[in-house]
């Protein structure tokens, strides 16, 4: 039964493009005092063991990370847009199937443990 669940809520999060993952509301959208650098180097850090390698832009005054998918480094899942602000960073994290419940939490866990200066 579990095992149904996991492939139903894998079949529903479909394979999305970089384009179709900006276009979906922010899932999260938070401030930290760390500069877009600081806090990239966190956040890949952090999601490092549970995915492969995110792929990492120059972004506006920030940076872009573009997280693959659990078990394939072609597919995006999640967008973390990081933005230079006075102080720090404002950072918005856009998901794929951000509305299903059942999505992994490792890329929502880690945006959170970098805010502040673990």
């Amino acid at each position: 039964m579990k095992l149904a669940v996991v492939v139903l809520a894998l079949a529903m999060t479909g394979c999305a493009s970089v384009a179709d993952i900006e276009h979906t509301p922010p899932t999260m959208s938070v401030m930290s005092g760390k500069n877009p650098q600081e806090y990239t180097e966190c956040f890949i850090a952090r999601i490092g063991d549970s995915r492969k390698p995110p792929q990492i832009e120059a972004h506006h005054e920030g940076m872009r990370i573009i997280v693959p998918q659990k078990f394939t480094s072609e597919t995006p899942t999640a967008i973390v847009d990081v933005e230079k602000r006075s102080g720090g960073s404002s950072i918005k994290l856009f998901e794929s199937g951000g509305n299903n419940p059942l999505r992994p939490k490792d890329i929502q866990h880690a945006v959170t443990a970098c805010i502040s200066g673990e």
